[in-house]
């Protein structure tokens, strides 16, 4: 085949072929669906769609698409910059083995990263399964009686624990929480910023000296201390109970493999990270934050619990439970505005317990014991003084002016310590640690000539016994004996175990995940790749500034870039999710107002379409929320915003408002609210959800926003991971870049140095930024644009297509929508009594997730195909979407039956396919197979329709025998 001599070089080198891989129509189908709209171009396809006030004059200041290896091959160079020594830092942060069955099968695998929350619980067993496993874990190690699937790190876990003491302890008019002054002091900092605008007392200190000053309504004690310290805390606990009030453990996952859990010593919340059992350390995250307390407490506990309950065949099945706790349904009422988790990273620990079994992780944990004690040993043996004389991992030393030498002699080892003080060094081992490391610190710490004999040490602790644990505090519990932990060691077991629950799950390795609200787009082989190297996965998020060259150079790279897209003067990268970037940005609103003595300022502007965490963040931040309405079309009545900005103009703070908004359409006053805001004296705070329906079209900082949260799980290409991880970085206007979160451990440039953090590393979930760098590089200006546009175009072409069908809630000018559309079944229901959640049911019976359920407005289904998907797969969704369709119309002519149809029946198993006894007035492959296209590549979920209430009403949320799996 020869060569085509009709092109030119630049176009053979084919520098933006990532843009079509990106985007799933290619050009001929593009203008298949701009014909079915009626129109001839892109270009006029965003002049009727995109109000003309709103759309950039030029384009945004970025380089032009690059191809793959290129990109990945300047990411390498700039992540070798990283210096990757081994870490014995401490502080919550422990490097540690990822077992390769576990990093390819599943960290590497999208048929785990690329699914979505399980709220359709029929299609998502495996994950609640692996979920499920994960809160017996943790049920078993902490000693308590229920646990969640995950927070998005320890020190936000430490502030969820505090608001929960407040909300359960019977001391009911104290407003002090006592916190210990061992606490890792990321965890004091998230704890403090929390506090401050809930105007609760935080008071950091001794606490067997603070709990007899003070009537708290809370304690919170790290176990083991941050700097190495093992103490009994059940007298501290009998006296915080004594004064009415809760006590919370900080604890350390794998210390609890020997140490008594906090349970047993008789605490009521324990939380901590989980990132020790086998999740790369990051620098800084995704980790998963455990979270457990007593049953009596189920109600306040923040974020997703799984519990067991029951299909239409009594079955068991899987679900979210009690979802009626969360901020979408309690909105400004609620206590928290946790909306994610970290389920992919929660996954994986539970994946680590599994593989290495309760006797595995006994050797593990013993093992870093004794490199420990071996470390102590020798030293103290030599004259050292040591600062604590228990211990799990982490001793301290005293080592006066000789600190800061054995500091560099260490470095010069390649060994990252901990300065502490003026004088003193910590030590941390960990699951690499090995021989060599322990001589290295002798050497370093002692002197070459130090004599020490490591067998010896070693010998000697075996024939005599380590006295570094109190004998009170040594576990006699028995852990993880729960079948699940006792089977799957061998690699064998283990990657068929991983392989059978990836198959209970749609992901986007299946088909097209239509969730409005949440942009479930590609993410790209190329952007994932980053994440498994070692020059970002082994970084301690405190390891020296200097050692971090790549990770700086890599976010500074990415905060130009996001300033280019968003129009702000600066990037805040802390928050670890969308609504943690809501809760950052407000309160970097409300610290701006204080600075200029308007704290009075505290009124928040919402419309009533906005997303359940924007009124439970503003509640977070001190905020009054006053809501304002829609009109007919789901814009914001502009009379109703401008009298309340008005009334409320001595104490306005803020707006918060969705744009494109929640209802799927770019409202035309968006300016005009804007100014009306500014010219009341607020701050204008834009919800970034739906940021791919703007990116290279409109930016938020040119429109008017002062601040806005950027979902980068969404828009920018990091993956949904079956629930999180996330990332929810803000851009910020000049006037309010000062105020944003700093961090006490690792100073963060331009924030007020005192600024208190909002999560629990400098920088987030950094290890996952690379992601977006990669993507935003392979795309450049015309791909961003070009995807932005084809998202529109995909959206509006769904829409044209459903709506010959189906009732279209709202629409924009031109009856045009963004990037998403609502379709209304509320009609159908009053005329056939099938219901948004039958709809949503029968879908997996054609192979697809259901779209956003009941968002924002009840009875509907809000639908975002987004730019990813080829015409070919939104042509199958609509095929199925018009067939069923003509099932409720024929329920509605009579020719179904009103209480027995495929769609009150939905979703069917392969059960019901094989079932003789089968009653229904239809057929099972009717059921099961309702089109011809469906049994060519036909998704089997493995349970039929699962009943909410009875889990809710029979709440268990631990692991089922194995037994009841067997029946099952």
């Amino acid at each position: 085949m020869s060569a085509d001599n009709t092109l030119s070089l630049a176009q053979l080198e084919q520098t933006d072929a990532f843009i079509g891989r990106h985007i799933g129509p290619n050009a001929a189908e593009q203008q298949a669906m701009l014909a079915e709209l009626g129109l001839e171009s892109l270009d006029q396809l965003i002049e009727q769609t995109v109000p003309e006030s709103i759309q950039l004059a030029q384009p945004i200041d970025l380089a032009d698409s690059r191809t793959e290896e290129d990109v990945l091959s300047e990411l390498k160079q700039i992540a070798s910059k990283n210096v990757i020594n081994r870490s014995m830092i401490g502080m919550g942060y422990s490097d540690t083995i990822v077992p390769n069955v576990i990093l390819r099968n599943v960290l590497e695998n999208p048929g785990w990263y690329t699914a979505y929350t399980p709220y359709q619980p029929e299609v998502a067993q495996g994950r609640l399964e692996a979920l499920l496993n994960y809160q017996q874990m943790v049920l078993d190690l902490t000693g308590l009686d229920l646990a969640n699937a995950s927070l998005l790190d320890e020190s936000t876990a430490a502030a969820e624990a505090m608001t929960l003491c407040k909300r359960m302890s019977k001391a009911r008019k104290a407003n002090i929480f006592l916190v210990d002054e061992n606490l890792h002091p990321q965890n004091i900092s998230v704890i403090e910023t929390r506090a401050e605008p809930l105007g609760y007392e935080v008071i950091v200190g001794n606490l067997d000296e603070l709990i007899e000053q003070h009537d708290p309504f809370g304690v919170v004690a790290q176990y083991p201390g941050t700097y190495g310290h093992v103490k009994d805390l059940s007298e501290l606990i009998e006296k915080t109970h004594a004064k009415k009030a809760l006590f919370c453990a900080s604890a350390d996952i794998m210390s609890l493999i020997m140490l008594k859990s906090p349970g047993e010593l008789g605490a009521d919340v324990v939380f901590g990270s989980a990132q020790r059992f086998g999740v790369p350390m990051g620098y800084g995250g995704p980790h998963a934050a455990f979270f457990a307390t007593r049953d009596a407490y189920k109600r306040s506990v923040p974020g997703r619990i799984i519990g067991v309950s029951v299909d239409s065949r009594g079955n068991q099945a899987l679900r979210m439970a009690m979802q009626t706790r969360e901020q979408h349904i309690r909105r400004e009422k609620a206590t928290s505005n946790i909306c994610t988790a970290q389920v992919l990273l929660a996954n994986m620990a539970g994946f680590y317990a599994t593989y290495h079994g309760p006797q595995g992780l006994k050797v593990i944990a013993s093992r870093i014991h004794r490199m420990a004690d071996i470390l102590a040993t020798g030293l103290q043996s030599k004259g050292v003084e040591l600062v604590n004389n228990t211990w799990f991992d982490t001793i301290t030393l005293n080592l006066g002016d000789k600190r800061d030498s054995a500091y560099d002699a260490a470095l010069a080892l390649g060994i990252n310590l901990r300065k502490v003080g003026a004088d003193q060094l910590g030590i941390s081992c960990d699951e690499k640690t090995g021989r060599q490391e322990i001589l290295d610190l002798w050497q370093a710490i002692i002197g070459a000539d130090h004599g020490l004999d490591l067998e010896a040490i070693d010998s000697e602790l075996v024939a005599n016994g380590s006295v570094s644990i109190p004998a009170a505090l040594v576990r006699t519990s028995a852990i993880l004996t729960h079948p699940v932990f006792n089977t799957h060691h061998s690699e064998t077991e283990m990657l068929r175990y991983l392989k059978q629950l990836e198959n209970k799950d749609i992901s986007l390795t299946h088909a097209m995940i239509a969730l409005g609200s949440c942009t479930m787009k590609l993410n790209a082989t190329a952007e994932m790749i980053p994440v498994s190297w070692p020059e970002f996965g082994s970084m301690h998020p405190f390891a020296p500034i200097d050692q971090a060259a790549g990770y700086s150079e890599m976010i500074n790279s990415l905060e130009e870039m996001l300033k280019a897209i968003t129009g702000f003067d600066a990037i805040c990268m802390q928050p670890n999710s969308g609504a943690q970037g809501e809760y950052a940005g407000l309160l970097a609103i409300r610290n701006f107002h204080i600075a200029n003595g308007d704290d009075h300022r505290n009124i928040c502007l919402i419309p009533s379409s906005a997303h359940g965490t924007n009124p439970a963040s503003a509640a977070l931040a001190d905020m009054k929320v006053v809501i304002v309405g829609c009109d007919d079309q789901g814009n914001v009545d502009m009379d109703d915003m401008r009298a309340k900005a008005e009334q409320h103009a001595e104490n306005l703070s803020c707006l918060m408002i969705t744009y494109p908004s929640t209802h799927g359409v770019y409202e035309e006053s968006i300016r005009e609210i804007c100014e009306i805001i500014h010219e009341n004296g607020g701050q204008v705070y834009m919800d970034g959800a739906n940021m791919n329906a703007q990116v290279a079209i409109s930016q938020p900082g040119e429109i008017g926003a002062d601040v806005s949260h950027l979902n980068l799980h969404k828009t920018f290409c990091i993956p949904h991971g079956g629930g999180g991880p996330g990332m929810g970085p803000i851009g910020i206007k000049a006037h309010l870049a000062p105020f944003v979160a700093n961090h006490p451990v690792q100073k963060i440039d331009g924030p007020k140095p005192d600024n208190g953090a909002v999560s629990a590393a400098p920088w987030g979930s950094a290890s996952i930024l690379p992601i977006t760098w990669v993507y935003i590089a392979l795309m450049g200006q015309p791909g961003l644009r070009k995807a932005t546009e084809v998202a529109i175009l995909n959206a509006n072409y769904l829409t044209k297509k459903l709506g010959e069908h189906y009732s279209v809630l709202y629409t924009g000018r031109n009856d045009k929508v963004a990037h998403e559309c609502i379709i209304d079944l509320r009609p159908l229901k009053d005329s056939s009594g099938i219901s948004e959640e039958d709809v949503a049911k029968r879908l997996m019976d054609y192979g697809f997730h259901a779209p956003t359920m009941s968002f924002p407005v009840a009875g509907t289904l809000m639908i975002e195909p987004t730019e990813s998907e080829p015409k070919a797969e939104i042509d199958r969704f609509i095929e199925a979407m018009i067939a069923i369709r003509q099932e409720i119309a024929d329920v509605e002519a009579g020719k179904l039956n009103a209480e027995q149809n495929p769609l009150k029946g939905a979703p069917h198993t392969m059960e019901d396919l094989i079932d003789p006894k089968w009653d229904r007035p239809y057929s099972p492959v009717l059921g099961a197979f309702p089109l011809d296209s469906v049994k060519a590549n036909k998704f089997w979920p493995t349970v039929n329709r699962i009943d909410n209430v009875y889990g809710d009403r029979n709440l268990f949320c631990a692991c089922p025998s194995m037994e009841s799996y067997a029946q099952d």
